[in-house]
């Protein structure tokens, strides 16, 4: 007979390990962080080896903790995709998808009917920025905007991504100057606050140091910090806005907004984000591949 530790010292260890806060981990299992802490003794006591180093913080794992963690994540993993396989309501339930802000709102909605019309899967759709955490969030699928993979999960490239600057027609009557480098200060120019600080996020000083080299900060009339609503304001002739041009796929094709440049900053990738364990593998790839895919007449197999 196998000799385990409790279930829930096991929960409490790998939630812990993950995230490598023990904050974090109770609120993810729903549970106090003495109560995780508590947990986490249990198990050091039954194995006879410390798992955190807890001093000074952030905690750490131990040697010992590093070697258990990997296979303890991967087994819980397995144990609630065989449940999931077993379970008669798993099959039939709608798939839940966890998408960042600016594609739910701008490129998923307006497709979402198409979508189910033409695959006959139903969605739970999530908006969510943040890192896909799978069990945390009881998702399926994640499509997420980074340069790299960056979490668990197989990553598989759903669209590459350009930033152009745009407007509204109705702001393009009004202003009688081109739209180029030594013209800039007489439009008005839209920021959103990218979350993912990096040297390369897409602003305008990054966007003139691509045309000219002078990498000169114009100013800017007004800041969003959602890319929707810097679309929107753009939409209503507030300004121009250096958008996605995945995101902005439908106000442009409506004329809602017009590219004022082909000039433009490499974006970073749409990613589709799932387990590769996943007992809805064959309706997650059927999703990735519609999307790639979104205007074919015919569903999935």
């Amino acid at each position: 007979m196998r000799r385990l530790p409790p279930l829930h010292a096991l929960r409490a260890f790998e939630a812990a390990a993950r995230h490598l806060h023990f904050g974090h981990a109770a609120a993810e299992l729903h549970l106090t962080p003495t109560a995780i802490s508590h947990q986490i003794r249990q198990l050091e006591a039954i194995l006879g080896v410390k798992l955190f180093i807890r001093h000074p913080r952030p905690v750490r794992l131990t040697r010992e903790g590093e070697m258990l963690f990997p296979v303890l994540n991967r087994s819980l993993d397995q144990i609630a995709a065989a449940i999931a396989t077993v379970s008669s309501e798993d099959a039939g339930r709608p798939l839940s998808v966890s998408v960042t802000m600016a594609f739910a709102s701008r490129w998923l909605m307006p497709r979402l009917a198409q979508l189910r019309e033409e695959t006959g899967i139903e969605l739970i759709v999530n908006a969510d920025d943040r890192p896909a955490i799978f069990q945390r969030d009881n998702i399926d699928l994640a499509i997420r905007y980074a340069n790299d993979p960056s979490s668990e999960g197989n990553w598989t490239v759903l669209f590459a991504d350009r930033l152009v600057p745009m407007c509204s027609p109705r702001l393009l009557e009004e202003i009688d100057v081109p739209f180029d480098p030594e013209h800039l200060s007489d439009w008005r120019l839209i920021h959103y606050d990218w979350k993912q600080k990096s040297a390369g996020s897409p602003t305008w000083k990054n966007w003139l140091t691509r045309i000219n080299g002078r990498g000169v900060a114009p100013p800017i009339a007004q800041v969003f910090s959602e890319e929707i609503h810097a679309l929107d304001a753009a939409i209503a002739g507030l300004g121009v806005v250096l958008a996605s041009e995945i995101v902005a796929a439908d106000d442009l094709r409506k004329g809602h907004l017009i590219k004022l440049s082909e000039h433009s900053l490499d974006g970073q990738t749409f990613w589709a984000v799932f387990q590769e364990e996943s007992t809805r593998k064959k309706d997650i790839l059927c999703i990735i591949d519609w999307m790639r895919n979104a205007d074919r007449d015919e569903g999935c197999p």
